[in-house]
């Protein structure tokens, strides 16, 4: 017998009003980091994930539907609050 479990994805929505937004702007309008100097070390050291995949450019643009993940959380970048 296969059993297949599906994990309920809880992406915290980071709303945003402009066509897109850099990832370490992401990551401090969202409350991930404290600073934009902590946002950027987190990036280059390779602690961000963009789409499921790892990503180093602190400068990555991020369009709505886009993901970012950090420390166990997952980010949805999106124009309206999700329902």
């Amino acid at each position: 017998m296969k059993v297949t479990v599906k994990r309920k994805e809880n992406n915290v929505p980071v709303v945003i009003s402009t066509e897109f937004i850099k990832l370490q702007d992401a990551m401090k309008f969202a409350n991930v980091v404290p600073s934009g100097g902590l946002a950027k070390t987190e990036i280059q050291e390779g602690s961000v994930t963009v789409n499921g995949e790892v990503c180093t450019m602190r400068g990555k643009k991020l369009y709505p539907g886009d993901k970012f993940g950090f420390d166990g959380l997952t980010y949805l970048i999106c124009i309206h609050e999700p329902q």
